[in-house]
């Protein structure tokens, strides 16, 4: 992790760690470095934000960065993450920019790039636009006259051709399907409802009134409660919940119970199976995943594969194998046979179409995933001690007691927090009461060798 990117592009307190002089000089050090990658001297840059009330002021910024070095920006206003990488392809730009901080409070914003291909920026690129940042200043390289660069107004032809572009072989009817859509008040607000109304839905839409603060305030996927109520109230068949830019989808059955990432991971990576479509017959996930994913994944003769937590190393390990599908529990899922990055819209799509397929309630479907109990203890330790319980012999002959102990019903996972002195102890298994005792043991055998 580099000092300005993370693993999801720069990110921030508005206008108070993520300015828009900064927004400034990362539009201009990204034209500058996508230029030196081939674009030219007047790259074309997709931009999209989500509905935080900071997104102008960074919009602006990062546009006049771009401009100053002769690039030209294409702004399409309110969209999904995803709909900016589909659209970077789409109209053969050279680079795209998201301004949003997905699924957190209003008050943070962030930057993330992808390059031509909709991919997010190799770490190498990241590095270097941080470097011409921080450490070498490109003020003096600019445009001028004929050479500044421009701004072309592209919102309402763009969502059209992302919506336009999710329907493209849907294979189920959505008439008579009642559907309760909650939009997070973020970038899922005007695509979400245009995607639903276009395929006849009948649709009940809820946190789809932004005011600029009130995003991911009470909904959405990390806050599925409202959706959760809104689909008992009116009988719905399936709710889905989106995340402020719409690259996530939690949903929930047709009695308001939770379908997570998993679960959703699952049931399309067996649709995709019985079409002959899965690649492989290979569905990527995390270590993070519940362990009832891995058994019903076997026991469809799906070979689970695991990355390190983080879309980035998801999609990574997925191009190296060739899978399609991939994802988190989060509900942040990719579809790379259709984008490049998670897309929350294209997953309830392929999710409704696999109920379809199945033809049974959405109830029935996710109860075919037993999610076990999963017990998460933090051990306080020294920061420079994190690493070390890979090499200790008595938190090792722990673990493989634990592992033995749950063997084919659960499993320990033990792995160091990337930015606090915290070691993460996480145990799955049929009964939670012993769980949390055994976790409990471990993080405090943790905390007394490496605290």
């Amino acid at each position: 992790m580099g000092r300005l990117f993370g693993t999801d592009g720069v990110r921030g307190v508005a206008n108070r760690e993520l300015t828009p002089e900064l927004a400034c000089m990362l539009g201009k050090a990204g034209a500058y470095v996508i230029s030196k990658e081939g674009a030219g001297a007047k790259p074309v840059v997709v931009v999209g934000k989500d509905t935080r009330v900071s997104g102008d002021m960074l919009e602006d910024g990062l546009s006049a960065g771009i401009q100053s070095m002769g690039g030209t920006v294409v702004r399409i206003g309110v969209a999904p993450t995803p709909a900016v990488a589909f659209l970077v392809r789409d109209m053969t730009a050279d680079c795209g920019a998201v301004i949003s901080a997905s699924h957190n409070p209003f008050e943070y914003n962030g930057i993330k790039f992808f390059n031509g291909d909709g991919f997010k920026l190799d770490d190498a690129i990241e590095e270097e636009i941080e470097a011409l940042v921080l450490d070498e200043p490109i003020d003096g390289l600019h445009a001028s006259g004929a050479d500044i660069g421009t701004t072309l107004a592209r919102a309402d032809d763009a969502l059209h051709r992302y919506v336009g572009r999710l329907i493209e072989g849907m294979g189920a009817s959505l008439r008579g399907v009642k559907v309760v859509v909650d939009c997070a008040n973020g970038a899922a607000t005007y695509a979400a409802k245009m995607l639903f109304e276009q395929l006849g839905a009948d649709l009940i839409a809820i946190g789809d009134e932004p005011d600029g603060m009130n995003i991911n305030d009470g909904v959405g996927s990390t806050h599925p409660e409202a959706m959760r109520k809104a689909v008992v109230a009116s009988g719905a068949d399936i709710g889905l919940s989106f995340d402020g830019d719409a690259d996530r989808l939690i949903a929930a059955d047709e009695n308001g119970d939770i379908i997570d990432g998993d679960k959703i991971m699952y049931l399309c990576a067996a649709h995709y199976k019985r079409q002959g479509k899965l690649a492989g017959d290979i569905l990527t996930a995390t270590v993070m995943s519940n362990i009832g994913l891995r058994i019903a994944a076997e026991r469809a003769g799906i070979v689970l594969q695991l990355a390190d937590v983080g879309d980035r190393y998801v999609l990574e390990l997925m191009r190296k194998t060739g899978a399609v599908i991939g994802g988190e529990q989060s509900g942040h899922i990719i579809f790379l046979d259709r984008n490049t990055t998670g897309d929350g819209l294209y997953a309830s799509l392929r999710l409704i179409e696999a109920l379809a397929d199945m033809n049974v309630r959405a109830s029935e479907a996710a109860a075919s995933v037993r999610i076990y109990p999963q017990i998460l203890r933090n051990a306080m330790v020294r920061n420079e001690n994190k690493g070390a319980y890979l090499s200790d012999p008595e938190i090792g002959i722990a673990v493989e007691k634990i592992e033995k102990k749950y063997r084919g019903e659960g499993r320990a996972l033990v792995r160091a927090s990337g930015t606090e002195p915290l070691v993460r102890v996480m145990l799955e298994g049929p009964d939670s009461d012993e769980l949390e005792r055994d976790a409990a043991e471990l993080a405090e055998l943790i905390e007394k060798k490496l605290g």
